[in-house]
């Protein structure tokens, strides 16, 4: 893959996070705020862009997305639930992730 394709797929990565976080924190702030771990600066920033503003901060050279967590322990549990507790494991998902801060816009 070349630099062009690279930024091409972050580019289009970007997009995507950009709308999926509008539509989320129309349809419900303090849910789409949880499951994407924002603050409220950061969710009224991303909330209130226009058009032209997604698209020049979609056209980022850097994601503007990152895993809410880097601990390998976590991230590992999540992977590896047991079948038979398949249905609870999004609620201890969501309670892992509750622990994580929320990213603070500066």
């Amino acid at each position: 893959m070349n630099d062009r394709e690279t930024l091409e797929s972050i580019r289009e990565i970007n997009l995507s996070y950009i709308m999926l976080a509008q539509r989320l924190l129309r349809e419900d702030r303090a849910i789409g705020m949880f499951r994407l771990g924002l603050s409220a600066e950061l969710a009224d920033l991303l909330s209130g862009l226009t058009l032209a503003q997604v698209v020049k901060l979609a056209s980022s050279a850097n994601l503007l997305c990152a895993f809410r967590s880097n601990d390998h322990t976590m991230l590992s549990a999540l992977l590896v639930q047991p079948a038979k507790n398949a249905d609870i494991a999004p609620t201890h998902a969501a309670i892992l992730l509750a622990g994580q801060p929320a990213e603070q816009f500066a």
